[in-house]
């Protein structure tokens, strides 16, 4: 499949929530784990959502505990009118939350503990796709003379704050993990993108940087 094809494939999806470290580390994995899923738009706010030019997307995951004066049954069916399909997500899994959940319009209803490729082995199946092992960690062509096997050698320190970005941690909160501070811990990325510049294997994103972690291993 060509790369227009492979892209025009790929589920637009949306994520709402308001836990900003939640929509971090969704992102992180799906970039790393779901290359058939294409994340357009994340929002910490209802109006945000709404209001973005990549709103309908194909699918939604709202999260149920909001903390804002609108209902889950409005934006669930604001969702479905708009052409999106739901899946809600809640660390609130009652009975009563999944019988609104559902009576609204939402196709399915996960807690937010559940593993994530539970979570997106729901949404292939909520999207009609067929379940999948592991997918491929890169599926994008490399450029022209890149070689996927050169691997760089880093230090300690930089495969440990490679290993901190990549796993959905912020730059600050990777130089608190090292303590060190935070001009130390971008140049250890700086120096992680340019050897992996260096190899052929490109690093400029931070989703090419989780694909490159993901790659060599450093990611568990």
């Amino acid at each position: 499949m060509d790369t227009d094809a492979r892209a025009s494939s790929r589920v637009r999806m949306a994520i709402l929530d308001d836990h900003e470290l939640l929509l971090d580390s969704l992102s992180t994995w799906i970039s790393a784990h779901a290359p058939d899923f294409d994340l357009v738009l994340m929002a910490p706010t209802w109006f945000e959502l709404v209001q973005s030019d990549q709103f309908p997307t194909d699918l939604v995951l709202l999260d149920f505990q909001l903390h804002e004066p609108v209902s889950i049954e409005a934006r669930v069916r604001t969702c479905r009118a708009a052409g999106a399909k739901v899946i809600v997500l809640t660390s609130l899994d009652t009975a009563e939350a999944r019988e609104r959940a559902f009576d609204a319009g939402a196709s399915a209803f996960v807690s937010k503990v559940a593993p994530m490729r539970d979570l997106m082995a729901t949404a292939r199946s909520v999207m009609g796709m067929q379940s999948r092992g592991e997918p491929s960690l890169d599926w994008r062509p490399l450029p022209k003379g890149a070689n996927r096997h050169a691997r760089p050698k880093l230090s300690t320190s930089e495969r440990e704050a490679l290993t901190l970005y990549a796993s959905g941690y912020s730059m600050a909160d990777v130089a608190t993990q090292m303590n060190v501070q935070y001009e130390t811990a971008k140049t250890y990325l700086r120096r992680v993108r340019e050897k992996y510049s260096r190899a052929g294997r490109p690093a400029s994103t931070k989703a090419d940087l989780i694909r490159r972690a993901a790659e060599d291993g450093h990611l568990q």
